[in-house]
């Protein structure tokens, strides 16, 4: 055998070590093997994630893991968090993915790696139904109650850089500071603040959005491309199949109002 085969050789049998080991070592093989899918949702962000009376998770983003648990034939476990907390969770790995209204950015990007999009919503407002705010240029001098680790405080200052951001550690927090007056406005993704305002007849819902369209997705680790293949291979089945658009019915109680594929 000539230098050049035999170089040739191992570098062939190196790379298929190196694929066989990243195979194994991926977060798809692991979850596997353990039986269980540790996914973190936020439980404070109803109908995205809260709990039942019996004290258990429950909402959309509840009901994607679990489908996403049932596909691999794992069961699932939901581990509570906060906005803020999304990116800790991953990048210390006490999380194998992340579903709770994670908006996809090229800043967060350079952290996590993000699936193809599940869910769609604009950024809104959501004010007292007494008040004349209904957009972001009556924002100036106003108090706006943002949810830390969420990318609405950034929006509304460069919208309105007059706007006076306050933000809160859950959006439960920031909803109740609106209804107690400590904020003049809330922005959050619009299928929540829908939901909120459906249930509080003392709160309204504006019809412009901060940003254009947010494209929701599941967060992973980064450097992981077998975990990412299997989960957009799986979001492509449930989304087509009918899954999804089923359970943003159950949730939200209307069908989805965007398209999954972003236009420009």
């Amino acid at each position: 055998m000539s230098a050049l085969a035999a170089t040739s050789l191992l570098a062939a049998c190196s790379s298929s070590q190196s694929s066989a080991t990243r195979a194994q070592n991926s977060t798809l093989q692991k979850v596997t093997r353990s039986g269980t899918l540790r996914v973190a949702s936020c439980l404070t962000f109803p109908p995205f994630g809260s709990t039942d009376k019996a004290n258990k998770p429950q909402g959309f983003d509840v009901d994607v893991a679990k489908a996403m648990a049932k596909a691999l034939g794992v069961k699932a476990k939901i581990v509570d968090t906060t906005s803020a907390n999304r990116i800790p969770n991953l990048r210390t790995h006490k999380v194998d993915a992340v579903i709770c209204n994670f908006t996809t950015t090229a800043e967060r990007a350079k952290q996590v790696a993000f699936s193809d999009p599940y869910i769609v919503a604009g950024e809104v407002l959501m004010v007292k139904k007494s008040s004349d705010i209904s957009g972001i240029k009556d924002l100036s001098g106003k108090k706006v109650a943002v949810t830390k680790g969420s990318t609405n405080g950034a929006a509304v200052q460069e919208g309105n850089p007059k706007a006076q951001i306050q933000e809160y550690d859950t959006s439960a927090a920031a909803v109740l500071a609106v209804k107690q007056g400590q904020a003049d406005a809330m922005v959050e993704d619009s299928n929540f603040l829908n939901s909120q305002a459906k249930a509080d007849p003392a709160l309204k819902v504006t019809k412009e959005s901060v940003v254009p369209l947010e494209y929701n997705a599941i967060g992973v680790s980064q450097g992981d491309p077998d975990w990412s293949q299997w989960i957009n291979t799986w979001l492509r089945e449930f989304n087509t199949s009918g899954q999804s658009a089923a359970l943003y019915k159950k949730w939200f109680g209307v069908k989805p109002v965007y398209p999954l594929n972003p236009s420009y």
